[in-house]
Formats: structure tokens, C-alpha cells, sequence
């Protein structure tokens, strides 16, 4: 099947001093040689040559070449990136020049990674990593994408699923083959993996959800009565004016965000409405959201007025739970030092002077390590991935109670299926060279 040959700009858009186009497939080489006027050049090495239209001959750039033929590419294909110099002009020029070339169409999006997918350069995982490290905001989450990249997830999954297709070629075996020297074991080593195996995929899906934070954000909702602080703190947070601060209660109606990087963890803040009591429609929908979010929050940041010291505002202290850290703010009008609530120390802080914020950033970033570091092990980072990896568990436990070994059989089938999903490596076919390379059946 003929497949086409796609360009596009690898690098992003606007002025630069240089940005990279990037040919893929099987007319790659001869769109480069109509752009140069000669053959391709040595492999994998930078080549400065002028580039031309091919029908005027127009002089359209003097840029850097680089080509790597099939199937040593990131795509697996013949493969030339043109290093041109970063002007607009310039790039519709090669674009446009490109475009007119038989064979060539734009790319879409992601087609790069989807053709070295498919022509198994990297798996699912080394793929969805590669849109994570474009997207990554902190320098955890670099560190993540750059782990899942270089295979550590995948190669965790393979692993499962190497395993899973022995099993199923040992079960299989004793039906297809009951009359054949197979070993007297065979039934209860299967067992035995089929428990190894469920406890292995139960202790990765318990990880806190670390990745998926990690990867995403971390959620923080900043929760408390009307005037304590909440928008300032906010502001005080982001360095900025995000939010409207003001003397007037009710100011905050809707959650508003930032994303923070403390310590090198993502975090989404919100600003919520101030928990009270009202009969405004509109801010008891604003009180709504602001109770939702909590729900939801990985952390809250639960803040009292120091004004109003000791009083505390009920509403506020029922929201109070582990992932909760307790602000007192306005130390400077009353000298708060150490304050508890309830069984909690809380953080007295100044949001006007800033007097312990270093303090309350250094635990909230404390916090956020807790929840989100993986130490440098292998952790889902996707809803798909748990998805899938819960239906493997499934049906590896339903394995383990069937009553025939033909149930077993096609549920070890059904949780192989589903761990490939991952990877988007299935083949069920492994099984039958698995069975004759262990048992050796019929020589």
C-alpha cells in the first residue's frame, strides 16, 4: 500500500533564528533532491546547501540538511529535516514549495509519532510520553515524561505481559496437549503465577494516583468564611494580581486559577467564594462551587481571619482533613503565634507583610512531594492506563476462582488483551510459539 509522504514545522511558529521542517516517507528523498538539485546527502550528517523552488528555481533559502533513510529515523521511514533560517517568508516558501511536490501533503497532528507507533520505533507509552515532555511546565514533570520515554513503563508493561503469555501458554498446554510429558506441576504453578501476578498489578494500581497528579496538576483549593484572606493569599502565591481583593464581602463569585511550580511540583490554585450563609443566588452557586472543589481538591488550604481570633468559622473547620493545611492569616494585627485548630497546627502568616509565607509555601510544597513523587519508580500517568490495567486485574482474579481451565484460560486471554491496550502491542499468537519453544509438543 502506496503511503504518503508528510512535512510539517517541527519547530514552533513565529520569529526565530532557526526552525527545523521535518519530511517523512517514501518521497522524502526525491522532494529533497528537487529542493537541492542533487542527491541526498550523507546519512545523518548536516550539509549546508541552497535551497530552490523546484519549478522557478527561486533561491528560497540557505539552510542546514540532514537526511536519514529507513529505517534508521525517529519515524522508521525516510526521514530529512531542513534547518532554515526562522523568518516567516522563508518557511511558507519551503512550505509552499513542498506542498506543489507530487506525493507530499501536510501532516496532521501527532502523524510523526503515529508513523514511528506504527512502525514500532517507540510504544503507546514512549508516544503519550512524547506530547507530556512537550507540554511539561515543572521540572518534575520533565523528569516524569523523560522516564516514561525511555521505555520505563512500557518495559514494566511488556514484562506483565510476557509473563501473562507464558501462563496462558502453560494452561492452554494442559488442555490442548493432556496426553503429552508435560510437567505434574503444571496446574499449581499456574495458580501460583496467576496470584503473583494479580498481587503485582494490585500494588501499581495502588500509588495514590501519583503520576496522574503529577503529570495533570495537583489541585489546591483555598477555603474560608468571607474577608479572611483567601484572595490575597492567592495573589501572594502567584506573585500577581489574580485575584480582586477586597474589603467587601461576597467579592469572590466563581473559582479562579493559577498554576504554580513550588519545588518543581505543578500546582492548580484555586480562589473560592467565602463559605457563609446567603440568600444572593449568585453567590450561593459561587458557595456551591467552592464546597465542590474542596470535595475534589487534592490539597486545601483552609484559612481563618486572625481578627476574629479565637473564633473559627465552623463551615471552614468542618472541611479540615488530612490533605488540609490550616492557615490563620493577619498575624501582624494580633500577634498569633502557633495557633491550633482542633487537633491541627496551623500556619499564622501576614498575607499583607508576607511574615510566614515561607513557611506555609515550604509545608505546602512539602504536601505536594508527599502526594505526587514517584521516587523514581514506573506510575501510571493516564486515566487509560488504569483503565486498562483494572479490567487486566479483573479478569486475573476471575482467573483464579475459575472452576475449569478453560475459563481460566480465556480470562488470562482477556487480562493479556487488556494490558496490551497499554503498550498497543497485541498478539495472542505469542502463545502458540511459547508452547512449543517450552514443551517442545511433537518435536
Amino acid at each position: 500500500m502506496l503511503v504518503d509522504t508528510i512535512f510539517a514545522l517541527a519547530s514552533g511558529r513565529g520569529r526565530a533564528a532557526i526552525a527545523v521542517l521535518r519530511l517523512s516517507g517514501p518521497a522524502a528523498g526525491a522532494a529533497l533532491s528537487a529542493l537541492t538539485g542533487r542527491v541526498p546527502p550523507t546519512p545523518r550528517a548536516a550539509t549546508l546547501t541552497a535551497l530552490r523552488h523546484p519549478k522557478t528555481l527561486e533561491l528560497l533559502d540557505r539552510a542546514l540538511v540532514l537526511w536519514f533513510p529507513a529505517p534508521h529515523s525517529q519515524t522508521g521511514e525516510d526521514l530529512a529535516e531542513l534547518h532554515l533560517h526562522g523568518g516567516r517568508a522563508v518557511i511558507d516558501g519551503v512550505v509552499e514549495a513542498l506542498g506543489a511536490e507530487p506525493g507530499l501533503r501536510a501532516a496532521e497532528p501527532g502523524e510523526f509519532t503515529r508513523r514511528a507507533f506504527e512502525n514500532h520505533k517507540l510504544d503507546l507509552t514512549e508516544a503519550e510520553a512524547i506530547a507530556d515532555l512537550v507540554d511539561a511546565e515543572t521540572a518534575s514533570q520533565r523528569r516524569l515524561a523523560l522516564e516514561q520515554h525511555g521505555g520505563t513503563l512500557g518495559r514494566l508493561y511488556e514484562g506483565w505481559r510476557a509473563r501473562l503469555v507464558r501462563l496462558l501458554a502453560h494452561i492452554e498446554a494442559g488442555i490442548d496437549f493432556p496426553e503429552e510429558d508435560l510437567p505434574e506441576t503444571l496446574d499449581a504453578d499456574a495458580r501460583a503465577e496467576l496470584v503473583r501476578l494479580s498481587g503485582d498489578l494490585a500494588d501499581h494500581l495502588n500509588d495514590g494516583r501519583r503520576g496522574e497528579r503529577l503529570r495533570s496538576g495537583l489541585s489546591v483549593a483555598i477555603i474560608g468564611p468571607p474577608n479572611a484572606g483567601k484572595s490575597s493569599l492567592l495573589n501572594a502565591l502567584a506573585r500577581r494580581e489574580a485575584a480582586i481583593v477586597s474589603a467587601q464581602s461576597g467579592t469572590t463569585r466563581d473559582v479562579i486559577e493559577v498554576h504554580l511550580d513550588l519545588g518543581g511540583y505543578p500546582l492548580i490554585v484555586a480562589d473560592t467564594a467565602g463559605l457563609r450563609e446567603s440568600t444572593d443566588e449568585i453567590e450561593q452557586e459561587g458557595i456551591r462551587r467552592a464546597r465542590d472543589r474542596a470535595a475534589h481538591a487534592d490539597i486545601k488550604l483552609a484559612i481563618f481571619d486572625g481578627a476574629l481570633w479565637p473564633h473559627r468559622d465552623p463551615a471552614t473547620e468542618h472541611l479540615i482533613d488530612d490533605a488540609t493545611l490550616v492557615v490563620v492569616n493577619k498575624l501582624d494585627r494580633h500577634g498569633i503565634v502557633a495557633p491550633m485548630v482542633g487537633t491541627k497546627a496551623a500556619y499564622a502568616v501576614s498575607v499583607l507583610s508576607g511574615a510566614g509565607l515561607p513557611e506555609l509555601i515550604a509545608g505546602l510544597t512539602a504536601l505536594a512531594a508527599r502526594l505526587a513523587d514517584t521516587g523514581g519508580r514506573p506510575t501510571l500517568t493516564r486515566a487509560r492506563h488504569r483503565l486498562a490495567l483494572k479490567d487486566c486485574l479483573g479478569a486475573l482474579r476471575r482467573a483464579e476462582s475459575a472452576s475449569l481451565p478453560e475459563l481460566a484460560a480465556e480470562d488470562v486471554r482477556l487480562a493479556t488483551r487488556a494490558l496490551g491496550r497499554i503498550t498497543g502491542r497485541v498478539a495472542i499468537d505469542e502463545v502458540l510459539d511459547v508452547i512449543f519453544r517450552d514443551f517442545c509438543i511433537g518435536k
